[in-house]
């Protein structure tokens, strides 16, 4: 069975949400905190990736923080620094970005699922409502150069680098029998949008 190890994004800038993702509140703990349980309930080691400066809220025990290679490279730079922490660890990564409360272990591990089995392919992204969810997805931590490469040469876009390497497509059926909404994908953006999350989830529900 393959290594598998997981890299969590919490440096965007968080515009259309107004302040900083990652210390918004789910319950008792943050979301960062809560991602990064749900990506560590089936992979070790978990890293971190903020950016430089950028003051991270506390996180499980063992959990690694870890600095953007490059400032303002967007999720790409923030897999390479990820990558770059992980080699060596894991031969695999899950990639997730820290606003993504929902996400499910089971979730974590279908994706894993196609590279960590020995498959071919060095990354596996889940195709969802007809769109690619690249912070959602499965790499081989053996792609670092192809991803440095792309930094260099300013290929910022991810989807340049499914087109780069062999990439597997997983569809909404992989995930049936543990996410059958495919909440795992739903990402918080927006002050509204988290109010509704606490209203209609944690507060109605106690999720």
């Amino acid at each position: 069975m393959t290594s598998a190890g997981g890299v969590v994004l919490c440096g965007g800038r968080s515009l259309r949400m107004g302040r900083p993702k990652a210390w918004l509140r789910i319950g008792d703990e943050t979301m960062l905190h809560r991602v990064v349980r749900a990506v560590a309930a089936v992979v070790n080691p978990v890293v971190v990736v903020a950016a430089a400066g950028q003051d991270v809220p506390p996180l499980p025990a063992g959990v690694e923080v870890v600095r953007d290679e490059l400032d303002g490279c967007g999720p790409l730079g923030g897999l390479a620094a990820g990558l770059a922490a992980l080699a060596g660890r894991a031969e695999v990564v899950y990639l997730s970005g820290c606003d993504v409360p929902l996400l499910r272990p089971g979730f974590v591990q279908q994706v894993l699922a196609p590279l960590a089995s020995g498959g071919e392919g060095m990354i596996a992204i889940p195709l969802i409502h007809a769109r690619l969810h690249p912070l959602a997805a499965a790499y081989r931590t053996s792609i670092l150069p192809v991803v440095r490469n792309h930094l260099a040469a300013g290929r910022l876009k991810m989807t340049a680098l499914f087109d780069a390497v062999h990439t597997l497509t997983l569809p909404p059926a992989h995930f049936a029998d543990v996410d059958p909404h495919l909440e795992s994908v739903v990402n918080v953006n927006t002050p509204e949008e988290y109010a509704e999350l606490i209203r209609t989830r944690f507060v109605q529900s106690g999720a």
